[in-house]
């Protein structure tokens, strides 16, 4: 990796992934919407900010989204659903990601390239034990298929592109803390493991859903 793009640098671990970058001697550009405006939800804004960037990006790591909007919590069961809140956070994890993705063929390298869209195992329909959190849930089952399906059109001209969707864990950042029982790791741990499985992955990858441990994870 010689020249990386991080979407969502401002967050616990987008920030963990430039700092490990940057100790890999990789040119890092890191994006977010408080330091550069970078809505990813407005396609004017994600059309005007990538627009500026001069391709070569080898690696690019999309890491915005949300839970839920501020000020909601995800729900526990159907009698909760909230149209304007699941609006949002399909907008912000799902629409999202598809706007970066739009962008990517003009900024990628010829070479290998590498792009990594953090969703989550809870997107995972054929994990899904629990029940509950739909908005979250389906905004992530969303962005694995947008996922898989710009992994395919991306391969036909990039042949040695690898294009999947990454489930980081729980991670120790803002995002997690209203949920003190769960196991987390630590921000740095976790862009560890991610760069790691990337790290390990080839083109025969392309288009696949793997966890922080480069395990496969069910659609």
């Amino acid at each position: 990796m010689n020249k990386a793009l991080i979407i969502g640098a401002s967050g616990g671990i987008g920030a963990a992934l430039m700092r490990a970058l940057g100790a890999r001697g990789v040119a890092v550009t890191g994006l977010s919407r408080r330091e550069d405006g970078l809505d990813v939800t407005d396609a004017d804004s994600v059309a005007r900010v990538l627009g500026a960037l001069e391709p070569g990006f080898d690696l690019v790591i999309v890491a915005s989204g949300i839970l839920a909007p501020e000020g909601a919590r995800p729900e526990k069961a159907l009698s909760e659903i909230d149209a304007e809140v699941m609006a949002r956070v399909m907008a912000v994890n799902a629409i999202g990601p598809a706007l970066v993705l739009r962008a990517l063929p003009r900024l990628l390298a010829e070479g290998p390239c590498k792009v990594g869209v953090l969703t989550a195992r809870v997107g995972s329909i054929g994990d899904n034990a629990l029940g509950g959190w739909y908005a979250y849930r389906a905004s992530k089952a969303a962005a694995n298929q947008i996922v898989h399906t710009a992994a395919i059109e991306i391969a036909r001209k990039r042949k040695q592109a690898v294009v999947v969707a990454l489930h980081p864990g729980t991670v120790e950042t803002p995002f997690t803390a209203d949920y003190p029982g769960h196991r987390k790791v630590a921000p740095d741990q976790a862009a560890a493991n991610l760069l790691g499985v990337l790290d390990g992955l080839g083109p025969a990858d392309n288009g696949g859903f793997f966890d922080w441990a480069g395990k496969a994870v069910a659609w």
